[in-house]
């Protein structure tokens, strides 16, 4: 990784920000290197551009957070960039609230709804424009535009996004000097907190970020498409993984681990989560991210990955596999179980049914299982469901919301998810699972270290559901002939 173009001495190192400094410029660089590079550049401006293509929709939910918040300035930031470690940052993920407002994903930028006098608001984006060559910042900071790549410019982002454009940089002032009432979504930019301390309160703040984390619950026709590509990409990285499996055994979990992260790059922006790669004992472990255990023939593989698009929609899909191609009759058994479980609580996604109805669904297939299977003695289906004894080994809920957010949503009030209804255009995981610890004394030795989840996005149509990522089979014998095929 290069450095800067840096400063000579330890004290220009700690120089204050360029555009502050005397002449615009670092110590130790010469006049004629400065004044060289100001000039002899092409014009890029970008004309004529089309608007992104979910700009449209965009533009709608904006109109929905205007009718909700009449009178009101709103301010949605996209975040800034976080360390990781000295003078490196993490990739840069833009907050949910400001991408799903915007279609922008570009750091340091913000979202504003003015009030209007005639009444609904006028939008701005502020964004940091192109990098200013007169005065050196393009090649002399750190973010300039000759280290980071180039910026689209505030004409050009209007273009794109469909909303007036303004220098990020004059947001601060303008929020200190606004009047009336302000919401913010907080925990992005403390800029923009500390510019707005005295105008908001946590209890407006809040509201207004359930208010767009509800927004999200049913999801509109682009949103849909996003969500089936991501499915799609996920199972193409399914696939790159069974046809690895013999150089995992060979090195560990990160092998498939890091072969599923280039199918996300090359057919996505990223992974939407840390995978979790469980071989093995591993797949007890419900997150598990450390993907450095081994690879064993013989051993089953518990793979949960989603491949997260361009505009930050993720897939989330778990599937358990034999490493060496084939269940052994145990291995089938609870499968098979897990199975049964997760196709009662598919079928049980339709308009008009409670969210909790898929669960308990599951559940209740699962403890009949446990129960027929004497790990619970004499007890019925109906008393383990009462005591909640099955979730020893269930451990988890069956499912959660999807959508730019693995677990999106997920500030939404309890009456509009877990205690809500569900209606077309709700998209959601069905994920039940057993799990039998290591260390568990309670049942047989033989189903100890053995941990099996089978999951897939569902998406609530009119007349029932649609499985976005029924291109993976889940049938215990269908996975098996699926991958012999890979593997042949």
């Amino acid at each position: 990784m290069s450095e800067e173009l840096a400063p000579e001495t330890p004290e220009a190192a700690e120089a204050e920000p360029i555009k502050q400094r005397k002449n615009g410029l670092y110590p130790g660089i010469s006049d004629e290197l400065a004044e060289n590079m100001k000039s002899g550049w092409a014009d890029t401006e970008l004309h004529g551009l089309e608007p992104i293509a979910q700009a449209s929709y965009t533009a709608e939910r904006r109109a929905a957070l205007s009718a909700r918040f009449p009178g009101e300035r709103l301010v949605i930031p996209a975040g800034n960039l976080k360390t990781r470690s000295n003078d490196t940052e993490y990739a840069f993920r833009a907050s949910t609230e400001y991408a799903y407002l915007t279609g922008d994903l570009t750091q340091d930028s913000a979202l504003v709804l003015e009030p209007a006098a005639e009444g609904g608001h006028e939008a701005t984006v502020y964004l940091l424009p192109r990098s200013d060559r007169e005065n050196g910042e393009f090649w002399l900071d750190g973010q300039g535009e000759l280290w980071v790549g180039r910026r689209n410019s505030l004409i050009e982002a209007e273009q794109l996004l469909g909303i007036p454009a303004k220098d990020v940089r004059e947001l601060p002032a303008a929020l200190t000097a606004a009047t009336g009432p302000v919401r913010n979504v907080r925990g992005h930019d403390a800029g923009i907190e500390a510019a707005l301390t005295d105008k908001v309160t946590a209890e407006r703040d809040e509201e207004l970020r359930v208010f767009l984390s509800e927004a999200r619950v049913v999801k509109d026709a682009f949103e849909i498409a996003e969500l089936q590509k991501a499915c799609d990409a996920t199972a193409r990285g399914f696939e790159d993984v069974v046809k690895v499996l013999d150089k995992a055994e060979a090195t560990s979990e990160r092998y498939i681990e890091g072969t599923f992260f280039l199918r996300a790059r090359v057919d996505g922006n990223d992974i939407g989560y840390g995978s979790i790669c469980a071989a093995g004992p591993h797949a007890t472990t419900l997150h598990w991210v450390r993907n450095d255990g081994a690879v064993r023939s013989g051993e089953l593989l518990l793979l949960d990955a989603g491949v997260e698009t361009d505009e930050l929609y993720t897939a989330d899909v778990t599937r358990t596999l034999p490493v060496n191609g084939t269940f052994s009759p145990l291995q089938r058994k609870i499968y098979d179980a897990v199975y049964e479980a997760q196709e009662a609580g598919i079928a049980a996604v339709k308009p008009g049914a409670a969210f909790r109805d898929f669960h308990d669904a599951a559940q209740r297939v699962l403890a009949e299982k446990l129960v027929e299977w004497g790990l619970l003695g004499d007890l019925t289906a109906e008393k383990v469901l009462e005591l909640g004894l099955q979730r020893r080994w269930t451990l988890h809920g069956t499912g959660h919301m999807l959508g730019m957010d693995v677990h999106d949503c997920a500030v939404a009030r309890t009456e509009s998810y877990v205690n809500g209804t569900l209606e077309p255009g709700v998209c959601l995981t069905v994920e039940p699972g057993l799990y039998f610890q290591a260390d568990d004394l309670t049942v047989p030795e033989e189903y100890r270290g053995i941990g099996v989840r089978i999951e897939d996005d569902i998406l609530v149509t009119e007349d029932g559901n649609r499985n976005l990522s029924a291109t993976l089979p889940r049938r215990s014998d269908e996975v098996e002939a699926w991958m012999a095929r890979l593997k042949g």
